[in-house]
């Protein structure tokens, strides 16, 4: 994982606030935590305030550890550990994120980014001229069967081309990025054949038909309905023909019994014994008492001459 930092301090704010509206947002998220857990709110409070400037501060993780009461370090750890949060400016129309994951990658990533090094800068993480686009490589955005794919705030653009890319991304850099429908762009629904449909064509039918009687109720509810008895046999009811179960329920002396049986007594050396009296594995240690077998006696061989 590469090494995440704070942006230089050239283009650091020197304050944060939160917005009217996303203030008391923020007091409500934290109320929405037990006494002594309110500083779980880190994550969202944090999301909320990317969400407000398009990045996280240093401003901004001290304005939110101060309002969670916590060290700045903490929230520092947060901010940095997870790739959600830009930790420098990204554009003010869109910053785009290019999934360079393996099926991604296989479907033609490199040239996805090659379009971004051409219309906004050739590095990742840097804005362009105008300070309106941003771009940069990511982990897998889990559209893996609509690849290659990029994200761009919270919508995602699968199924590119390099041509249908470019597109998209001049319609960001214009201002024209809503009149972009997100999703696939080769026309599929969702993650459909191209094709069409090529399961399920048919909808199945019964193999026999159902007898109805002239009241439109079926043959086998009119059998089954109260008033009428239903001829059982032993070809519908395998169940009638097989003998009744015999009792197998032991008695307690009969299972005590089973149970020493199974268990029988220790034999093992005398300091691996346990407590008194004890049955099963904790039993008295007692000696070998089955006789042993006498050795084998071996005849020596007669050498060859």
């Amino acid at each position: 994982m590469s090494v995440r930092r704070l942006a230089e301090e050239s283009v650091q704010p020197q304050s944060f606030a939160f917005s009217k509206e996303n203030a008391a947002w923020a007091q409500k998220r934290i109320a929405m935590y037990p006494a002594g857990r309110q500083q779980s709110a880190v994550i969202p409070l944090l999301m909320r305030a990317q969400e407000q400037d398009g990045w996280v501060s240093r401003a901004t993780i001290e304005s939110v550890a101060d309002m969670l009461d916590m060290p700045y370090i903490r929230v520092l750890e947060v901010a940095t550990f997870y790739t959600q949060f830009q930790l420098q400016p990204v554009g003010t129309r869109a910053h785009i994120q290019v999934c360079g994951t393996t099926p991604c990658m296989l479907r033609g990533a490199e040239d996805i980014r090659a379009v971004c090094q051409k219309h906004i800068h050739p590095e990742p993480h840097h804005l362009n001229e105008d300070g309106t686009m941003s771009w940069e490589e990511v982990e897998c955005a889990g559209a893996c069967v609509n690849a290659p794919m990029v994200t761009i705030g919270f919508d995602t653009y699968e199924d590119l081309t390099p041509e249908r890319f470019e597109e998209i991304l001049i319609a960001f850099q214009e201002g024209k990025g809503d009149t972009i429908q997100p999703g696939p762009q080769n026309g599929r629904r969702f993650s459909a054949p191209i094709d069409g449909q090529i399961t399920l064509l048919e909808t199945p039918k019964p193999s026999k038909p159902i007898e109805t009687t002239d009241e439109g109720d079926s043959a086998a509810n009119k059998a089954t309905s109260p008033g009428r008895k239903r001829k059982v046999t032993v070809e519908s009811a395998p169940a009638i023909d097989s003998p009744a179960p015999a009792e197998t329920k032991p008695s307690v002396a009969e299972a005590e019994a089973e149970k020493k049986k199974a268990t029988g007594r220790a034999r093992r050396k005398p300091d691996q014994a346990m407590r008194e009296g004890a049955t099963g594995p904790e039993s008295p240690a007692i000696e070998e008492t089955a006789p042993k077998k006498p050795a084998r006696k071996s005849t020596p061989r007669k050498p060859k001459e």
